[in-house]
């Protein structure tokens, strides 16, 4: 069987830093998403896993400007440290702000010293070229519960796949 729009695939990946070889991310248990449906890949690793079988490991490389623009530095913002809540006073923390027109966009704690806090609107894959190492774990025929709910289902939960955290 091969990875094509309707197959349920699992797969398992790893994101490196081309520049340092440092591990970006990595994601051990198996992820499982109906190809074609479900909106967890981005267009460019979805289309480079097209006709792969169970077991094969596809490299990737991917300049993440071109999926996330280039790096916009008037989205990084400074304030004194008394002016954030506590809660957002570590580095790592995502604040969810909105603009004038009620759009919301996720920010990130970068950087915090005695008397500032400095987040940053940018994607944290910004600026980098990156390799993915995905191993296609399963491929099988979804169930018809599985195409209709657009992901996995286990139980009696539904994962919903569309609002699901994209790789990239």
């Amino acid at each position: 069987m091969i990875v094509e729009d309707g197959k349920f695939v699992e797969l398992t990946y790893k994101v490196l830093d081309k520049k340092t070889q440092e591990v970006l991310s990595e994601v051990e248990f198996p992820l499982g998403y109906i190809h074609g449906v479900s909106d967890i890949l981005s267009p460019e690793v979805a289309m480079e896993l097209v006709g792969h079988t169970q077991g094969d490991v596809v490299e990737l490389s991917i300049n993440c400007d071109e999926i996330y623009g280039p790096r916009d530095e008037s989205l990084v913002f400074t304030d004194f440290i008394d002016n954030v809540p506590v809660d957002y006073r570590k580095v790592g923390a995502t604040i969810t702000m909105e603009n004038k027109k009620e759009e919301s966009m996720d920010f990130i704690v970068t950087r915090v010293d005695d008397n500032l806090v400095t987040i940053d609107g940018n994607n944290p894959m910004c600026g980098r070229e990156v390799i993915f190492i995905l191993q296609i774990v399963t491929i099988r025929e979804s169930t018809d519960e599985e195409a209709a709910a657009g992901g996995p289902i286990e139980g009696d939960i539904v994962f919903d796949m569309p609002n699901a955290q994209k790789i990239h």
